[in-house]
């Protein structure tokens, strides 16, 4: 017979209800931090041919507007995971998202492209520092391996849903605003999000509670000496490095076939959004036990054959941009397959920061090389964007060697 609402008996039962509710709040709230953290990514694709115009940005020099955010996260993944530990994963996300308004208030204000690229480097500082504490600060909030996977699955979007957010916004912003105004309203924006973090978020447990374990040294020996880890980020790195080059050219790609840029802005946001959805599914399938070596080899076939067929001349305008979005949506299941993965493999529970920091790093290195890399080949190839499924296929072949390496890690 269950107690009465009013019972005695009901009271820790209801109280540990309303813990759990505030727990799964205060863990949405980092998700959404995350979000806000990624239109800083989003906001720049739309902007691009704005920028060539204003600033005379070359190809190849967008290119490297696209990927410099990741700068830090390739230099320092694994060290800033250590500080977060250090520090503590709320203060950590809080000066990342300080770091990141400064950027982007002072990017707003660049008038080289020198100064543009200090900017977004600035950024990217920020940016790694707000989106690394997160799996970390989920798995402190939640409870049970059903809800963790679940919001870890959703943490996975993160990056689509704030980069679509940016992309379908941008060009109707920066035609009303102009982009230097628009750049510092989302500055405003990501401070008044820290403050609700500050808020809502609870602290940090106090530091001679929250280091127990080895130190800096041992936890980095330890996460690097571990196969799990490594396997993980270097998934992430092939798979970060053709969806950002796809993704993020996708205006550029679009404007180049004679679409307006707030049609191009339109369709691309669609085509990154998309990808919240096999993340979403990620986290759903893994809950019900699908093994993550079927998700991630399903991830990485569709995003190769995807990319082939959107690139290699078979189809046209509309047949790509279909193309392109089961390139986004389907390979969704990685990350959100491998931000589970680097929570359960990381060698112990004093080294998950420092995990998640390692496959940030290298998932940074994936971002930071696939955009040029795919302008130096169309660049070759006289703006004929066919090279960009070779770089996909490489990078997908690389990725099913990898699903089946975890698969047999796990079991």
């Amino acid at each position: 017979m269950r107690p009465s609402p009013d019972s005695p008996a009901a009271a820790p039962l209801h109280a540990d209800r309303v813990a759990h509710a505030l727990d799964s709040r205060a863990a949405w709230l980092v998700i959404v931090a995350g979000v806000v953290a990624a239109l800083h990514v989003g906001k720049l694709p739309p902007g691009i041919p704005i920028l060539r115009a204003e600033l005379g940005l070359t190809l190849v020099q967008a290119g490297f507007l696209l990927s410099v955010m990741q700068v830090a996260g390739m230099l320092l993944g694994a060290l800033a995971g250590l500080l977060a530990d250090r520090m503590g994963l709320r203060r950590t996300m809080l000066l990342g998202l300080g770091l990141l308004a400064l950027g982007c208030a002072l990017g707003a204000m660049a008038s080289r492209v020198s100064l543009l690229l200090a900017a977004r480097m600035l950024e990217g500082i920020g940016l790694l520092l707000a989106v690394l504490p997160a799996p970390g600060l989920i798995r402190r909030l939640v409870q049970g391996p059903q809800a963790l996977s679940r919001l870890l699955g959703a943490w996975g979007a993160y990056m689509p849903t704030g980069a679509a957010t940016a992309m379908l916004l941008g060009p109707g912003l920066y035609a009303a605003l102009g982009w230097r105004w628009a750049w510092l309203l989302l500055s405003g924006l990501t401070l008044c999000w820290a403050v609700v973090v500050w808020l809502k978020v609870p602290p940090d447990p106090a530091r001679s509670t929250a280091l127990p374990g080895p130190g800096w040294g041992g936890r980095l020996r330890q996460t690097l000496s571990s196969s799990g880890p490594w396997l993980v980020a270097l998934a992430f790195c092939v798979y970060s490095g053709q969806w950002l080059a796809v993704v993020g050219f996708l205006p550029t790609i679009q404007t180049q076939a004679g679409w307006s840029l707030g049609v191009a802005g339109v369709l691309s946001a669609a085509a990154a959004g998309a990808n919240a959805i096999g993340n979403l599914a990620a986290g759903r399938l893994l809950a019900r036990h699908w093994p993550p070596g079927h998700l991630l080899a399903i991830g990485y076939g569709a995003m190769g054959l995807a990319c082939w067929i959107a690139f290699s001349g078979l189809v046209g305008p509309v047949g790509q941009f279909i193309a392109v979005l089961v390139f986004s949506s389907v390979g969704g299941l990685i990350p959100g397959t491998l931000f589970s993965l680097a929570v359960r493999l990381a060698p112990s529970g004093h080294t998950v920061s420092t995990t998640v920091g390692w496959v940030q790093q290298l998932s940074s290195l994936g971002q930071f090389a696939g955009p040029p890399v795919v302008a130096w080949l169309v660049a070759r190839q006289g703006g004929d964007w066919s090279p960009a499924w070779w770089f996909t296929a490489f990078c997908c072949a690389i990725g099913l060697g990898l699903a089946f390496l975890l698969q047999r890690r796990l079991y």
